[in-house]
């Protein structure tokens, strides 16, 4: 699947949201220069976890270690900038500006260049645009902290980079706008890109009931978003956690039938109506349910409710749902081929795409 072939990016990215954007469109055929700087380069690259994980996100790209401290580094940098399609800075904003490779600057000499800007706090609004940003900072800036957890705790992390990550998907999708609209106008543009707008996007229902109300929403734990007293995660027998998701009344009445229970203990425990199913005594109804699933093991518990067509499954950790995948040929193990500096290759685990005809 290649429909970004021919495509000549640019990329002044480090770390996760910039290289993730341009990973993208390496894989969608983009032909992606990565800019390295000397003595090291990207940062990913000496972390502990930098020899799967920089790999994997710089899979498909050249990389060229430019110094643009030097006037030979700026005029080959320079020159590059000249004859892509598309350049992606993720410094903080005015890094790339102090060595001429500004948007300004670039789209002098390359008036059809689009030109993405990947940061914390985007870089039109001062004083924001100098602040510097990492994940977890912006999740705490955004509310995204105080989201998680339960009512009166303290501010819990997403335990992954899901903002870095949300912001290069977000980057790659302007990006392709951006092609998109010039192939029709022929005009290039800036696409100011931010994470915590990308926080904002992905907590969108949550962020449009903000605006609307002036008020932050209730946290909720490990509650699903439908706040049926039936949609959370429950301790089984075995010490393992099973995650239920019966939000209608017609998923309610198949967990009553999983657990043994009747329709006339439905009727004088719920309140029949549209849209999510409510208890009448959401707590005790809680209880009684978090009782009834200590009887079996997760695992069991998984296996009925999937038979009776009810949301669940068995909590598990990232490396036993991976390798399930594998060994049901849901998830094909996938080598992502990478060139150093030197342009030796080197191959990587890592999710590419998958064509079917």
């Amino acid at each position: 699947m290649t429909p970004l072939i021919g495509l000549k990016v640019l990329d002044f990215s480090h770390v996760i949201a910039g290289p993730f954007a341009t990973f993208y469109l390496a894989q969608l055929g983009a032909e992606v220069t990565k800019i390295e700087k000397p003595g090291g380069g990207d940062v990913m690259r000496g972390s502990e976890r930098g020899a799967t994980q920089f790999t994997a996100f710089n899979a498909g790209k050249r990389c060229l270690e430019v110094d643009l401290r030097s006037d030979a580094g700026r005029a080959q940098a320079l020159e590059l900038a000249r004859t892509c399609d598309v350049l992606l800075d993720n410094f903080r904003p005015g890094v790339l500006e102090r060595h001429g490779l500004g948007f300004e600057s670039v789209r002098a000499i390359n008036p059809q260049v689009v030109y993405c800007s990947v940061s914390g706090y985007g870089t039109q609004h001062a004083p924001w645009k100098t602040r510097g940003a990492y994940d977890h900072v912006v999740q705490a800036a955004t509310g995204m902290a105080m989201l998680a957890g339960e009512p009166g705790g303290p501010p819990v992390k997403t335990g992954f980079p899901v903002i870095d990550v949300m912001t290069g998907v977000l980057a790659a999708l302007a990006i392709t706008a951006a092609v998109q609209e010039r192939s029709r106008t022929g005009k290039g543009r800036h696409v100011d890109v931010s994470m915590w707008g990308a926080a904002l996007q992905l907590m969108y229902p949550f962020t449009v009931e903000a605006l609307a109300s002036g008020e932050s929403p209730a946290r909720v734990g490990n509650k699903g978003y439908s706040g049926s007293p039936a949609a959370e995660y429950f301790e089984a027998k075995d010490g393992g956690f099973i995650a239920i998701g019966a939000n209608t009344p017609q998923q309610i009445a198949k967990l009553y039938t999983v657990l043994g229970w009747t329709a006339a203990q439905a009727d004088a425990e719920l309140v029949r109506g549209p849209g999510f199913a409510r208890a009448r005594d959401p707590q005790a109804f809680r209880d009684k349910l978090a009782t009834a699933l200590k009887a079996r093991s997760a695992q069991d518990w998984e296996e009925r409710l999937h038979a009776a067509g009810v949301p669940g499954a068995r909590v598990r950790t990232l490396s036993e749902f991976t390798q399930e995948a594998q060994a049901a040929g849901a998830l094909l193990p996938t080598l992502l081929q990478m060139a150093n500096a030197s342009g030796v290759g080197v191959a990587t685990p890592g999710l590419g795409w998958i064509v079917t005809e």
